[in-house]
């Protein structure tokens, strides 16, 4: 590797708007990297006394490359950093205090001991948070650019992200999307040639990070990241490019870090001790003082006396960070979901407030997100066809004519690109709905929310809300195959923080999707392909369904059968039939798998003594192994025979008619189940 310091620093003119460089702004910059610096330092002794518990990233050597940046940026500026993100959080303006009491684990750090070093969330000055998995903050970049670009507040989003994240679709994906809608975005590659221990020499076939903008027709630019201003000046000129409404820029900033990968860890496996001292010599603090001193002739005086100020300032926030207490363990399970909204208006399906008017499943759904984006400007969608074509399955047909390009957005082909997106623009103010078209497509994007959409409530203890619609059709049916046909409930199910809708009817997803759309929650809704035409009645009046209350579709006395979406037509078919033969069937629809209502199954159950699960997915470790267990749990002396499950075969799901029928429950296998259940 070569250790010597980049030289060729791209200049250019100060872009109309950027503010010309006094000796006050001279002073601050200086002053904010110097604050980072002795936090740092002050924070690398503590992880050696054991005040840190875990991780501890520093920003040491790196300290001019956020300070450049974030000096052109307000409150109102979202930024969105990875795991050595103590830097970016400090320029913009986080007291070292919250900083080290957050790393100390304490319940007044900035995520209130939640995240640790590498997840600081403190969105009151916009610093959106930090993550441990590469790539993220790109795509939440572009998040937060598109909230601004659609609520047109002339704000601007930056993503700091190391050499690393170059080589992750993130990277591609993210760029794309801000080059296509032209997104007021500053990327921003910290390049300090190391990807943990992996030299970018060896992981990269392109040596330069910066050049490649050119490719999605960017503007970019290869600075010396540890000069202060030539970062200050690029990073000015980018951000009032971006304000001024002309789009994204890529900023490499080529600097070097003089401390392990992070404290505690091995340093001279993949480098040497020359190679560090190299780089220390070229300090960016020790480099930039001299220049106060000599080229802008600041007296030696103001500058110690930062020096003193900043000292005392670390010190005090040191002793505010160990004389913190530490969080409640009752506070534990805090903040994974949003506070409950009251509903104002909610109905059942056996009172209708109007005459029947029946709709179907795709009307139903469509209307709901129309008539909320009429009164909610915030909402916008996004997926692969959604715009002029009205998407695959006709759920935004007519809305691109009504809201346009911004609202109604066609995507490229980048699941975890406008997945993460989605993310930062619910962090920042919008509510987008991702159509996935089928919901296999949602599993390029399972990191995105699995990782952060599902987490960021609960990591920034309330303060972030994250309301992101993700609906998709799933079920087994017109001979789809095995990658358009899952449905994964179950599995999302285990996810805190995400709410799991499925419903079985029009009036069902109507009520439910306007109440996905009114939450601040992240709702996977999943629509069956097989039931979109399927119709009910759907009252004109405004009416939402709050999450977590099961339906009782059809009430009997012997058995009870719950049921998901195509399942609960298939056994309300049968259940006239089995009442001719004396069977009584009561029929539970849960139409949402989390939350999910055990309240009312258990009381069923309680009634009828008997119970069958019936389930299109396979039955390991899913929904309906869930319902047994918890019943068996709470209702086990109710019970006067063993639970029964009747689901999928553990299968890919095949082609062919024949097979694809084997592999699913049917109306038939229904009821012969429920009659060897009543025998029992």
């Amino acid at each position: 590797m070569n250790s010597t310091p980049y030289k060729n620093l791209q200049r250019k003119k100060r872009f109309k708007g950027q503010e010309p460089m006094t000796t006050e702004r001279l002073l601050s910059l200086f002053r904010t990297m110097l604050i980072i610096r002795h936090t740092e330092e002050e924070l690398a002794r503590c992880h050696q006394r054991g005040l840190i518990f875990g991780a501890c990233h520093t920003y040491v050597g790196q300290e001019a490359i956020s300070t450049g940046v974030c000096a052109h940026l307000t409150n109102e500026d979202p930024i969105f950093s990875t795991h050595r993100g103590h830097g970016h959080a400090m320029a913009k303006g986080m007291p070292p205090g919250e900083l080290m009491a957050e790393l100390f684990g304490r319940v007044t750090g900035c995520s209130r001991g939640r995240g640790g070093s590498m997840h600081l969330f403190s969105p009151g000055i916009g610093m959106m948070g930090t993550s441990g998995i590469v790539g993220p903050c790109i795509l939440q970049a572009c998040g937060g650019g598109y909230s601004a670009k659609l609520m047109k507040t002339g704000g601007v989003a930056v993503a700091f992200f190391g050499d690393g994240a170059v080589n992750n679709g993130a990277f591609h994906e993210g760029l794309n999307m801000a080059s296509i809608w032209k997104l007021p975005v500053l990327f921003i590659c910290e390049n300090n040639q190391f990807a943990t221990e992996v030299p970018f020499a060896y992981s990269s076939g392109i040596p330069d990070v910066g050049r490649r903008a050119e490719n999605y027709g960017l503007p970019g630019f290869e600075v010396d990241g540890n000069d202060v201003m030539a970062v200050t000046e690029v990073a000015g000129n980018a951000v009032a490019r971006a304000r001024a409404g002309a789009g994204a820029t890529l900023i490499e900033c080529k600097t070097y870090r003089t401390r392990a990968h992070a404290e505690g860890m091995g340093d001279f496996t993949y480098r040497t001790r020359v190679q560090v001292d190299d780089w220390k010599r070229r300090c960016p603090i020790v480099s930039f003082r001299k220049r106060l001193l000599t080229e802008f002739e600041i007296e030696e005086s103001r500058i110690q006396q930062i020096e003193s100020e900043i000292l005392a300032l670390v010190a005090e926030s040191r002793q505010f960070a160990e004389n913190s207490p530490m969080p409640e363990p009752a506070s534990a399970a805090v903040n994974v979901y949003a506070a409950p909204r009251a509903v104002a208006c909610s109905q059942s399906l056996s009172k209708p407030q109007t005459e029947k008017r029946e709709r179907t499943f795709t009307q139903a759904t469509h209307e709901a997100l129309s008539e909320e984006m009429a009164v909610n400007p915030r909402i916008f969608v996004m997926g692969e066809g959604i715009g002029i074509r009205g998407g695959n399955f006709k759920t935004t047909a007519g809305l691109y004519d009504i809201y346009g390009p911004e609202r109604l957005c066609d995507t490229p082909i980048s699941e975890r690109g406008f997945v993460g997106l989605a993310g930062g623009a619910a962090m920042t103010g919008t509510r987008p709905v991702i159509d996935f078209m089928f919901a296999d497509f949602i599993l390029d994007s399972i990191g995105e929310i699995v990782n952060q959409i599902a987490k960021m409530q609960y990591m920034s203890s309330g303060r972030l809300k994250m309301p992101v619609l993700l609906r998709g059709c799933i079920g087994i049916g017109h001979s789809a195959a095995t990658h358009h046909s899952g449905s994964y409930y179950g599995m999302y199910a285990q996810v805190p923080g995400l709410r799991v809708v499925v419903p079985s009817n029009a009036f069902d997803a109507k009520g439910l999707m306007k109440h996905a759309l009114r939450c601040d929650d992240p709702v996977m809704f999943l629509e069956h392909r097989e039931i979109l035409t399927t119709k009910c009645h759907v009252p004109e009046e405004d009416y939402e369904i709050e999450f977590g209350r099961a339906a009782v579709v059809r009430s009997g006395r012997d058995v009870t059968v719950v049921a998901l979406a195509r399942m609960v037509h298939l056994t309300l078919s049968i259940c006239e039939e089995l009442e001719r033969e004396g069977i009584s069937v009561e029929l539970i629809d849960p139409r949402t798998v989390s939350p999910l209502d055990t309240e009312t199954i258990l009381q069923s159950v309680a009634r009828t003594g008997r119970l069958l699960i019936v389930d299109e997915p396979p039955a390991s470790c899913g929904f309906a192994a869930e319902i047994a267990a918890q019943v068996t749990d709470a209702g086990f002396n109710d019970l006067d025979a063993p639970i029964r499950r009747l689901t999928g075969v553990f299968t890919p799901t095949p082609y062919s008619p024949p097979l694809e029928a084997a592999v699913v429950p049917t109306a038939a296998a229904i009821s012969d189940a429920i009659r060897l259940l009543v025998k029992e």
